[in-house]
């Protein structure tokens, strides 16, 4: 069936690569993306529950920046090898 599409910049540039790698045709490329694509769509319809997050209340105290915890962790694993060091 032909049919005419408009590409996204980015995505007509993905698939061209593609193509060029792979030595097929842009046609190809693009059949086999989409094809690929579309196989690998999750149907809720088939039974299966939508996933979903449940947020639960958190137990940090006022004025604790939830948005650093990595940096404390990674502090305190710097401590550690730190002490460790001093150890030895």
């Amino acid at each position: 069936m032909r049919t005419t599409v408009t590409l996204d910049p980015d995505v007509a540039i993905k698939v061209k690569n593609l193509a060029y790698m792979r030595k097929i045709s842009f046609k190809v490329a693009l059949n086999e993306t989409l094809r690929r694509g579309l196989s690998s769509q999750v149907h809720l319809n088939d039974g299966q529950e939508p996933f979903a997050v449940h947020p639960h209340e958190s137990r940090f105290k006022p004025g604790i920046d939830l948005g650093k915890l990595g940096q404390i962790a990674d502090d305190l694993e710097v401590g550690e090898v730190h002490r460790g060091a001093h150890r030895e």
